[in-house]
């Protein structure tokens, strides 16, 4: 397949140009060779590593889980047994392990570091790294046996996020990693359980063996415990910026965008997911005007794709003129309630982090 070069319509202001750039002027053309590039680890988690994890004291199970990934790890990148050994020994299935637990507790920081030591040991390539949303949109790009093959040379895959609440792409996901892990492939993943959910962390658990089915007896469950490190419940619990305070930090950054909330929320209906990354390319901070509550179910999802492709770059989000009623819930009660209310309570998580980090920039 021949690859096509990832390009955008965005004009590059110069230096006398004070119009600031805009995510709504981007259309990103992806080449599927970028999709498979792109599955590694986010640039929030470059330096997370195993040693880096700090488990807290008082959930001893993050010790647990952290110590059982590194004995994963090692096992993943051990040298094959050779010669008359090889002949004789029954082949070792290949490590699954599916963290559960809920938002904020270490579970990428630990998939990340899986995926670092892995790769450190065995080389560029040995390991994907993506979110659920990531591996669906490669298989709708690739078409299912390519993406096989694709990820089939690869020691380890790493799903983020695994999602329970679309049956269509859970079944797609499951075929994709049985025939991952008959290959030999390491699979690892994680999801999240809702803060306030009963019995946290076994229904979880239990709806993820039951969706992925045929894999169910291969995978190892560890349950990661602790409290959201992030604590965002809204988008933040900052006053948002004056419009002028916003201005002026986006006309200080040449690489900064800056756009009307309807207006980009427009254009992501434009633009597919799996395009979001490429969206962001050379952008180092976000800023938002007239920031209202989402009501559509279609659009909240779009949005909470790109909020997740902000976090995982690390990109600043400035946010002014926001309205009060978006200030103390940006969706709605029934989407909080609904199928797809742990994207959105992750998407709050990670935009109120964000949203804070922005206001510190243009304040200091």
């Amino acid at each position: 397949m021949t690859a096509v070069q990832s390009s955008t319509s965005r004009a590059i202001p110069g230096p006398d140009d004070l119009t600031p750039r805009s995510l709504v002027s981007v259309r990103p053309a992806v080449s599927s060779r970028r999709l498979l590039d792109d599955l590694v680890p986010p640039p929030h988690f470059d330096d997370a590593r195993f040693s880096t994890y700090r488990a807290n004291p008082e959930h001893p199970s993050q010790a647990r889980v952290l110590s059982r990934l590194e004995e994963v790890a090692a096992e993943i990148v051990a040298p094959a047994p050779s010669g008359l050994r090889a002949l004789l020994g029954r082949r070792r299935p290949a490590p699954a392990v599916y963290m559960d637990g809920g938002f904020g507790v270490g579970k990428t920081h630990l998939l990340t570091s899986l995926a670092h030591a892995v790769t450190e040991a065995s080389g560029e390539g040995s390991a994907a790294y993506g979110t659920f949303v990531e591996y669906t949109n490669l298989v709708g790009a690739l078409g299912f046996l390519p993406t096989v093959d694709a990820l089939a040379g690869r020691q380890l895959v790493c799903i983020d996020e695994f999602e329970l609440d679309d049956p269509g792409d859970t079944v797609l996901m499951s075929r994709l990693l049985r025939e991952l892990a008959d290959r030999g492939v390491a699979l690892a993943a994680t999801s999240n359980t809702l803060p306030d959910a009963l019995g946290e962390g076994r229904f979880a658990a239990e709806d993820f063996l039951r969706e992925i089915q045929a894999l169910a007896e291969r995978f190892e469950v560890l349950r990661v415990d602790g409290e959201d490190y992030r604590h965002r419940a809204v988008v933040t619990d900052a006053e948002p910026l004056p419009l002028e305070s916003v201005r002026a930090a986006v006309e200080a950054r040449p690489r900064a965008a800056l756009d009307d909330f309807a207006d980009l929320l427009a254009h992501l209906s434009t633009v597919h997911p799996s395009r979001y990354g490429a969206l962001l390319d050379d952008v180092e901070m976000v800023a938002l005007t007239g920031v209202r509550p989402v009501t559509r179910q279609e659009v909240a999802l779009r949005l909470v794709v790109l909020i997740d492709r902000l976090y995982d770059r690390d990109v600043p989000v400035l946010l002014a003129d926001v309205d009060a009623a978006a200030q103390r819930a940006l969706f709605t009660d029934e989407m909080l309630r609904g199928g797809y209310r742990k994207k959105y309570f992750r998407a709050l998580s990670r935009l109120g982090s964000l949203a804070q980090e922005g206001r510190r920039l243009a304040t200091d």
